[in-house]
């Protein structure tokens, strides 16, 4: 809770500001917000955390998006009748040519260094025309005992769903991804757990499937669609139950592909996607708009995690075994918790809007904490709506 406290107030120095509340006044907000009895150093929070299991958090997910679920906070995240769309990709958080573990990958470089990273694969509940990402478990991408090879997205993929396919299948996942997951083995392990698919899928990887397309009976359907003064023509093509692959064990999917272009006739966009799903004109539009927002993970999610504060890439501490893993889980958690405020409590919509930026938000929320101590969140949130330094300054005079 000392490491989370950290990721949720969006500081650092936040556990340290805790401290000295503590021992001018006899207590902190680590106790009344966190339930924190005695708040350790950094140094034993790492030692603490550094072996125990990535996955040991993973039902505190699974109970985010129940709550917000009970709340009715994911109606506006289904779609094609009930769905919710989980976009799968890898990150890399950490590279270093002298920080290593036993979790660590590796690669050459030219200079003749050997360079240590690690990456994570995240899972995201997006929707189209959704601001907001909801994070599910992530897996990590390590070394895995008994395979020579290094770890890959693609298995990493298959050890998700093997882990978490079963727990969310309650809400019918359809998956996304990029073209590296429009492959056999991962459409067969979304399929057998349960789940369907929407992968994007390029003609170059797909040779079987681009000679399928050359000579099938093509369905279309154009859209002219007015943004202010242009215009734009959408044009989306679909063909039904042709092989994702060679082999006489090919899986038989649905191709659709949606292209865009300009009022001069200059096309801005062209896509093609794999899909599992009936494709027909009611939904193909639907079904192409989904399928687009595999970029969410990245925008929405990764961006954010990197760059808006969560400092996803910054070194909170390697450790020798699980810790660089463990306080991602913990950032993750973190970000889960604050989209299920902002998607589902009012008082923190409040705050957020009385504040406007989500730096000055996060800034004020953990200023305040560190000079008074709250009883509840609710009392803390309601000093940050009223702070005098928010208040409508009357206008000059003249």
């Amino acid at each position: 809770m000392a490491a989370f406290s950290v990721f949720f107030m969006q500081n650092e120095s936040f556990l340290q500001h805790q401290r000295m509340l503590d021992a001018e006044h006899g207590d902190s907000n680590c106790r009344t917000l966190f339930g924190i009895s005695g708040i350790p150093t950094d140094n034993h929070i790492r030692k603490m955390l550094d072996g125990v299991p990535s996955n040991h958090f993973d039902d505190v997910f699974a109970h985010n998006l129940d709550v917000m679920k009970k709340a009715t906070a994911l109606e506006p995240f289904h779609r094609l009748g009930g769905h919710l769309l989980v976009a799968l990709d890898g990150t890399e958080y950490f590279r270093s040519y002298e920080i290593h573990c036993n979790n660590c990958s590796h690669r050459d470089r030219s200079n003749g260094k050997t360079e240590y990273f690690h990456t994570v694969l995240g899972a995201m509940v997006v929707a189209p025309g959704h601001n907001k990402v909801i994070p599910l478990p992530p897996e990590f991408i390590t070394p895995q005992d008994g395979h020579d090879k290094q770890d890959c997205e693609s298995r990493a993929s298959r050890r998700w769903l093997e882990q978490h396919a079963a727990t969310y299948a309650v809400y019918k996942p359809i998956y996304l991804g990029d073209d590296l997951f429009s492959n056999q083995p991962i459409c067969t392990a979304i399929k057998a757990s349960g789940g369907h698919f929407i992968f994007t899928c390029k003609p170059s990887s797909h040779k079987t499937l681009s000679e399928y397309l050359q000579g099938a009976e093509i369905s279309e359907l154009t859209q002219t669609l007015h943004k202010g003064k242009k215009t734009f023509v959408h044009r989306y093509t679909w063909v039904c139950g042709i092989p994702l692959r060679d082999g006489k064990d090919a899986m038989e999917i649905n191709w659709m592909q949606m292209e865009i272009f300009d009022q001069n006739g200059k096309m801005t966009y062209r896509n093609s996607f794999v899909t599992d799903l009936p494709v027909h004109e009611g939904n193909v539009v639907e079904m192409a708009s989904c399928g687009r927002t595999r970029w969410k993970v990245e925008n929405e999610s990764f961006n954010t995690l990197k760059n808006h504060g969560y400092n996803l890439e910054h070194n909170f501490g390697h450790g020798k075994e699980t810790l660089a893993s463990v306080l991602v889980v913990l950032n993750f958690i973190a970000f889960a918790f604050h989209t299920a405020c902002e998607i589902s409590e009012e008082l923190w919509r409040t705050a957020r809007k009385t504040w406007g930026a989500r730096r000055l938000f996060f800034s004020h929320l953990w200023h305040v904490a560190s000079f008074l101590v709250f009883a509840t969140w609710e009392a803390l949130l309601r000093a940050v709506i009223g702070s005098p330094s928010k208040r409508r300054r009357p206008a000059p005079s003249g």
